[in-house]
Formats: structure tokens, C-alpha cells, sequence
């Protein structure tokens, strides 16, 4: 990770902060240019995709940049047509910047329950190059990654089930990267309350209580951070946070939770019938949270 901080003349000093204090060691990049490459790798490994493509009524990108490709090239209309899901719906919701992935498997929801049909799937496909240095890092936040995933998404199946889901977004805080130093300490101040309160509405939501949740599965900014949320979620130690994947992968935009649950299951960190928390926090600042059923 050294190198590819230095490359943007990041101090050493900054450096030694986010591998000793932030948590950060390794970040992926994938030389491959195309942005659709990782999406159509990450989309061909569904198991229940194959054989099913037919059921696929929309396809979602969920992006944290409102603007990936030079027009008129589509990244996600080109995985949709790769995948031979033609006959799907094909567009991209950003508006929640990091926090896009989550919104997207809501609203892919709603749309198939609108639509009736029991069998029908969405899509949902998260992960971004980071193609500027201004997209490779946040400062004082986390290191970005180029690690993608993706979700199918149902009305019914054998599969996790969506129990709740809560988000707030801090309109004072749109300016994001470049908020004023005032207005910067501000969010700090304000970010463990705000996150704490979109994981607890979501949790209330789910008719469970914070007891019944077995993991959290966040998205990887740096493990400090967490310390203040969990105090004020009344959550002793950080046996329940899942950051395993925190110092090998960075912050992948608006894959991280799912890339954790992933990493999870394969450990056995997940048993069936338990209940878990994904959140998200995008820079604007819109703060999310969605409690699973595993």
C-alpha cells in the first residue's frame, strides 16, 4: 500500500497513520482498465444466475461517482448484454455515493414487488476504478480499492432474507472531500451518533433487538472509527465487527459489506438463522444500514 500512496505524495507520516491507526496494509487494483471487466467476472460467479437468465427484470449499478465513462459508453448496459440479459431493465443509482449498493438492493426489491412475479430477479452490481488520486484515497478517512460485487436479488428464495433497512442523509455535510475545516470536525463530531442511530432504526425495523445481532458488516473505513458507534449502540468490545477484510482489500466503495459477507460465510462467522447488520456511509452524507436474516 506504501507505493501506491506514494505515487500520489502522500507523506510517510500520513502513510504510517493509515497502516497503524486506520488498519490498512494492502489494497487491490486490477490492472485491467475496463470498468465492466470486474462487474461481468463478479456477476459470472452467482450460482443462481446461470440457467436463469431469463427471470432478470433489471439490472442495477450502484455507483459512488455519478460519472464513470466517457460518453456514450455504458458500463452497466455492457455487462447486461455480456451476460445475455437483453430483456432486462439496465440503469445506475448513485445518489447515495458508498451507500448506492445498499439503496440499490432496496429499491431492486420494491421494483420486483411492484412487478408481481414471484420468480422474477434483479441484479445488483457494485465496485469502481479508482482512475484519479483523488478517487484512490479520503483523506484522514480510508484507502480505496477496486474489488467489485454482485447481487442477485429476489422476492422470495432459499437465500438471506431482507428484514430492515434504514438511511438518513446530513444535507450540511454535501460538500464532502471539500468540506471547510469548521464544517469537516463537524461531521466527525456528528458521524458515530448518525451512523448509530440508520443501524438502530434498521434493527427496530427488523423487529429484532440489537442483542439478536451476531455480526456487523461494515464498509471498510478505518476500524477507529467504530469504537464510538458501537458505545452508542450499547456494544461492549468488537467481537461482533467484521474486519477481517479491512487491512487486505481497503475501501471498495459500495462493495465492502458485501465482500465482508462473503469473506464471513466462507469462515463460518454466519449460521443459518441468524441476524447481521451491513452498513454504509457515502460522502454527502447519507448514512445506511440493512439488517439480514442469514
Amino acid at each position: 500500500m506504501r507505493e501506491f500512496l506514494q505515487r500520489d505524495q502522500v507523506p510517510d507520516a500520513q502513510i504510517a497513520v493509515y497502516e497503524r491507526y486506520f488498519g490498512f496494509s494492502e489494497v487491490r487494483v486490477d490492472e485491467e482498465p475496463d470498468p465492466a471487466f470486474q462487474l461481468l467476472r463478479a456477476a459470472e460467479r452467482l450460482d443462481g444466475l446461470a440457467g436463469h437468465e431469463h427471470r432478470v427484470r433489471y439490472v442495477l449499478q450502484a455507483r459512488t461517482m455519478p460519472v464513470a465513462d466517457p460518453y456514450p459508453t455504458s458500463t452497466v448496459h455492457e455487462v447486461r448484454d455480456a451476460l445475455g440479459l437483453r430483456g432486462a431493465q439496465a440503469f445506475c443509482v448513485t445518489q447515495h455515493a458508498c451507500a448506492s449498493g445498499l439503496l440499490a438492493v432496496e429499491l431492486a426489491g420494491r421494483l420486483l414487488a411492484a412487478d408481481g412475479d414471484r420468480e422474477a430477479l434483479a441484479l445488483v452490481l457494485t465496485g469502481e476504478k479508482v482512475f484519479t488520486a483523488s478517487a484512490r484515497v479520503i483523506p484522514g478517512t480510508g484507502v480505496m480499492g477496486e474489488c467489485a460485487a454482485a447481487v442477485l436479488v429476489g422476492a422470495d428464495g432459499p437465500r438471506d432474507r431482507l428484514l430492515g433497512y434504514a438511511t438518513q442523509t446530513r444535507g450540511e455535510f454535501e460538500d464532502g472531500m471539500s468540506m471547510a475545516d469548521d464544517t469537516a470536525e463537524e461531521f466527525r463530531k456528528v458521524y458515530p451518533e448518525a451512523l448509530a442511530d440508520v443501524v438502530r432504526a434498521a434493527v427496530e425495523r427488523a423487529g429484532v433487538a440489537m442483542d439478536d445481532i451476531a455480526l456487523v458488516l461494515p464498509h471498510n473505513v478505518n476500524r477507529m472509527s467504530w469504537l464510538p458507534v458501537f458505545r452508542n449502540l450499547g456494544i461492549r468490545g468488537a467481537g461482533r465487527l467484521f474486519t477481517d477484510n479491512l487491512s487486505e482489500i481497503g475501501h471498495c466503495f459500495g462493495a465492502d459489506a458485501f465482500l465482508n459477507y462473503l469473506t464471513a460465510r466462507e469462515k463460518g462467522r454466519l449460521q443459518p438463522g441468524q441476524r447481521y447488520v451491513m452498513t454504509s456511509v457515502g460522502l454527502g452524507a447519507t448514512f445506511s444500514a440493512m439488517v439480514f436474516e442469514h
